[in-house]
C-alpha cells in the first residue's frame, strides 16, 4: 500500500534519508499505460473498461472490485455506498470520500524514472493469488527493476495486505 508513494519520494529525494523500503500489493506502479516504450504495460482498453464499469453501476462494480481485492464486503459496502462518481458526497456522508473515477487515472501512472534511484535494501510483498494486480505485470516487475529488492510472494492471498495476519507477519528481513 502506498508504492506509488514510496517510489515517487524516492525518485524525487534520493535515498539519503532513507535506509529500507517496504512495498505491500505493489500497485503496477510499474506497468502504466502500454506504449511503444513500454510494450509490458497495461492496454488503455482495460482502464476505459473501468471507468465504464463505474459509470454504468458504481456501487456494484466496488462490489466486486472490493471482493477480488481485499475480500472485505461489509466493511467497505457504506464508503462504497456513499462515494459519487467524482468524490462528491452523497447519502448523508459525513466524511470526504476519494472520487472513483479519478483513482482509474492514477493506476496509469508510470514510475520506471523513479525506480532506478532506489539503492536502499527494498522488500516488496505481494499475495500470489492476487487477481487484481498479477504479480507478473506488477511485483515480479518491479523487483527485478530494483537493485536490492526482495520479492516475497505469499501462497494463496489475494492481496499482500490480506495475507499480514497475527500467524503471518513480514518474513524476517
Amino acid at each position: 500500500m502506498g508504492t506509488g508513494e514510496v517510489t515517487r519520494y524516492i525518485g524525487k529525494y534520493g535515498t539519503k534519508r532513507v535506509r529500507k523500503a517496504v512495498l505491500i500489493g505493489t500497485l503496477g506502479s510499474v506497468s502504466g499505460d502500454e506504449a511503444a516504450d513500454n510494450p509490458e504495460g497495461v492496454d488503455r482498453s482495460v482502464f476505459d473498461g473501468i471507468k465504464a464499469a463505474i459509470k454504468a453501476d458504481r456501487p456494484a462494480f466496488l462490489m466486486e472490485f472490493s471482493t477480488q481485492l481485499l475480500q472485505l464486503r461489509r466493511h467497505r459496502r457504506q464508503a462504497r455506498e456513499r462515494t459519487s462518481p467524482r468524490g462528491k458526497l452523497e447519502r448523508g456522508c459525513r466524511r470526504v470520500c476519494a472520487g472513483t473515477l479519478a483513482c482509474v487515472d492514477a493506476w496509469i501512472e508510470d514510475f520506471r524514472k523513479d525506480i532506478p534511484h532506489n539503492d536502499v535494501p527494498t522488500l516488496i510483498l505481494h499475495g500470489d493469488a492476487d487477481r487484481i494486480l498479477p504479480a507478473d505485470a506488477t511485483s515480479r516487475r518491479q523487483a527485478k527493476m530494483i537493485k536490492n529488492a526482495r520479492l516475497v510472494e505469499l501462497r494463496m492471498v489475494p492481496t499482500a495486505c490480506c495475507g499480514l495476519t497475527p500467524n503471518r507477519s513480514i518474513p524476517n528481513w
